[in-house]
């Protein structure tokens, strides 16, 4: 039983690497697929920019994205060469050894034949038997020759087998190498393409360079929107809080069950859009261009998507208020227990306050931004903590 046991941890010690390294090299390849389908989202999205002219702020968010996005998938390939040369160089080590085994097999094997050759004659081998001093000594002789046979038979099939293991070890090799080479072709077009990314983000910068002036005017309104919007959101969350500081409060089994269930969530829930990219990031940021200007506080993040996209709820709640707000249209406040989930520039709303949502439900439509798609500024807080969407929201 102990041999057993120690075979089996044994075979699942060569086995575990081989499995990660497959499981690596699909997880690679699924954010790969991610990556690309968002970068072709923001070529779409460019290439009616540039047609219709739109503004060069606009144009920059969707380059310095399709740019950051482009660095991150040529790590995704430089990791995806890493590992399928290395599991090239497991295929080879075990191949080499598989080659040694079959060799041994194959010597031992012509042994056995010499041997079987030389007492090749049955009769003699049942003299041999029948010549035993006593019944044990002649069951061991009969046992040895049963053994021979068999030891003959059990040579002959590892010997296929492990032809077999070799066959398909070099097949896989072959295709490893084939892959490896398409990797490394990719990543040598993606460098181009992230050049040529980069040359355009730098006119776009110098044509921008040009326009402080309008671009200081645009600002002083849209800060004024972003504060509004904070201010109210802010208020009607400190609104929440307090009201569970109450001591006649008593939170219910389920809310402290969603809560713990939207926590669990983190980094799985499904983005309030179908498709899209995030052109501007939490947080506070400089302008791209104007480098002593600092943009207003972002308290989530804007999602350009889709023209009058479908916006869904990431997770199970409860409508806490539907608002409008200069700039960002139709608002919806959603409660997932202490978390909260607010989804604006909405054209249309399909929800109304004191609704339950499930999670994939729809919402409602976003307004259109221009006449290339629509933007969703979305946010995400943890009772007044406000919290980066990326953080939680599936990759």
């Amino acid at each position: 039983m102990r041999v057993i046991k120690r075979f089996f941890y044994l075979f699942l010690l060569i086995l575990l690497p081989v499995v990660a390294v497959g499981q690596n090299i699909e997880q690679q390849e699924r954010m790969k697929k991610q990556i690309e389908e968002e970068i072709a989202f923001l070529d779409s999205q460019l290439a009616s920019t540039k047609k219709k002219q739109a503004d060069n702020t606009k144009e920059l968010n969707f380059i310095r994205r399709k740019i950051s996005n482009r660095k991150k998938l040529l790590a995704q390939i430089e990791s995806e060469i890493r590992q399928i040369n290395k599991e090239m160089t497991h295929n080879e080590s075990e191949i080499n050894r598989l080659n040694r085994d079959l060799s041994n097999l194959k010597k031992e094997y012509s042994n056995l034949i010499y041997e079987a050759y030389k007492n090749r004659d049955q009769s003699s081998w049942m003299m041999y038997v029948l010549a035993s001093e006593n019944i044990d000594q002649g069951y061991r002789r009969w046992v040895y020759f049963k053994d021979f046979n068999k030891s003959m038979q059990s040579r002959a099939s590892r010997i296929k087998k492990t032809s077999e293991e070799i066959t398909n070890r070099v097949d896989a090799l072959e295709k490893m190498k084939e892959k490896s080479l398409k990797s490394q072709q990719q990543r040598s077009s993606e460098y181009k393409k992230l050049q040529t990314d980069e040359r355009g983000a730098r006119q776009t910068i110098t044509q921008l360079s040009k326009q402080e002036r309008t671009f200081r005017t645009q600002l002083a309104a849209k800060r004024k929107e972003v504060e509004r919007l904070n201010k109210e959101i802010e208020r009607i969350l400190a609104e929440a809080m307090k009201a569970k500081e109450s001591p006649d409060f008593k939170e219910s089994a389920a809310e402290r069950k969603l809560s713990a269930n939207f926590e669990l969530n983190k980094g799985k829930l499904p983005w309030p859009v179908k498709r899209g990219a995030v052109v501007e990031e939490f947080g506070q940021h400089n302008h791209p261009v104007f480098k002593n200007v600092k943009l207003p506080f972002n308290n989530g993040v804007n999602i350009a998507t889709d023209k009058n996209a479908e916006v869904f709820c990431v997770f199970d709640g409860l409508v806490k208020q539907i608002l409008v707000m200069p700039g960002y249209n139709q608002c919806v406040l959603v409660q997932h227990g202490n978390f909260y989930t607010f989804y604006t520039k909405l054209d249309r709303v399909s929800v109304k306050s004191g609704d339950k949502i499930k999670t994939g439900q729809s919402i409602g439509n976003l307004a259109a931004a221009d006449d290339n798609g629509s933007i969703i500024h979305f946010q995400l807080w943890h009772g007044t903590n406000k919290q980066n969407p990326e953080h939680w929201i599936s990759k």
